[in-house]
């Protein structure tokens, strides 16, 4: 397994949990834009380097590439004018977004002792 597969099973893991809450935006992994791969590939690079690294750090990481990427806060996610509702602290984050992270983390541990380089 390696880190792109990894990242494709927590992409469709997001997916699957945003839809789980009425958040049908998500696209699949195939469908999903360049900018989506490489932000999956940077949460479980991320994760792979600081496996004692827990979901609030995941998330200030996410936060960092989107903010060095130009990206801002908006009240609605919009890929084109770069703004994202979740450009806050972890800990303003309702519970289910705070799950996202959670969710991710878990299965980057899991997979973790099956990467080959």
């Amino acid at each position: 397994m390696n880190i792109e597969q990894i990242a494709r099973i927590c992409h469709e893991s997001n997916r699957a949990l945003c839809d789980s809450i009425g958040d049908h935006s998500q696209t699949s992994w195939d469908e999903a834009p360049e900018w989506q791969h490489a932000s999956s590939v940077n949460t479980v690079r991320f994760h792979l380097d600081n496996p004692e690294a827990d979901a609030s750090a995941s998330h200030e990481n996410w936060m960092r590439e989107k903010l060095e990427d130009g990206w801002r806060y908006g009240e609605t996610k919009d890929a084109n004018a770069k703004t994202h509702p979740w450009l806050v602290p972890f800990e303003q984050l309702p519970p289910e977004q705070q799950a996202k992270d959670y969710l991710l983390r878990g299965i980057i541990l899991a997979l973790a002792p099956f990467v080959k380089q």
